[in-house]
């Protein structure tokens, strides 16, 4: 291995050249071809309650939990009728079981009150439901009705600013200067690379710069005293 230093064509890259983002997002597209949504949904309402209980946990410990929530509490009606102490109980090994009850709770209430029991499509109407902020509301709409959405999490943010495509702070200003940069039918497949490599490969406390497949496309490479793998 080879101590990293970006190539001439890599430099003459502009961090806001769309260019570039779309390079990424190919080679993220060869490297983690089954990147998708991690947890385990069949319809939109599995997806929505799914999404809001991952605030604050693991896909993995929400998958664990919602095959016995999603036997019990079918549809939004179920959830509207549930009795608090039940569904808490179900909920308590994801932690914030309160919270998250109280959140159910009033989504069944809400798409049963407003939505016919259906999980609505926008993103104003998605967010009206309690516990439902705008990045839930762009992975319900992306993975369970598949229009295009950019899903900024800590990783997404994290990735993007590493790889010098934003110099924006804050996710709905992050979210709009990247779909800038690609098309917007590669969105929602984009999050989904991302995260699954910031998870792999970019991590926030050690970043494995020497086996990452962007090391050379990467400002922060240098930084991090890592080596590229070899071209």
């Amino acid at each position: 291995m080879r101590d990293h230093k970006p190539s001439n064509s890599a430099k003459n890259l502009r961090k806001s050249d769309p260019r570039r983002a779309e390079t990424i997002n190919k080679i993220l597209s060869e490297e983690y071809p089954g990147a998708r949504c991690e947890l385990d949904f069949r319809n939109p309402l599995e997806l929505l309650v799914a999404t809001v209980l991952s605030a604050q946990c693991t896909d993995a410990r929400v998958n664990q939990v919602t095959p016995a929530l999603f036997a019990k509490y079918p549809n939004a009606a179920a959830y509207a009728q549930a009795d608090p102490a039940q569904l808490e109980e179900i909920l308590r090994p994801l932690g914030f079981q309160r919270a998250k009850t109280k959140h159910l709770l009033g989504i069944g209430e809400g798409l049963v009150a407003h939505f016919g029991g259906d999980v609505p499509r926008g993103i104003k109407e998605l967010t009206s439901l309690p516990g439902v902020g705008r990045k839930t509301a762009l992975v319900v709409r992306g993975n369970a009705f598949g229009l295009p959405g950019l899903t900024v999490d800590t990783h997404f943010q994290r990735l993007v600013t590493r790889l010098g495509l934003t110099e924006k702070t804050t996710p709905v200003a992050i979210e709009k200067d990247i779909a800038g940069q690609l098309p917007e039918q590669e969105w929602t497949m984009f999050s989904h690379r991302l995260i699954f490599h910031g998870r792999a490969v970019c991590r926030a406390r050690s970043p494995r710069c020497s086996d990452c497949v962007l090391a050379h496309l990467c400002p922060a490479a240098a930084e991090y005293g890592k080596s590229a793998p070899a071209q």
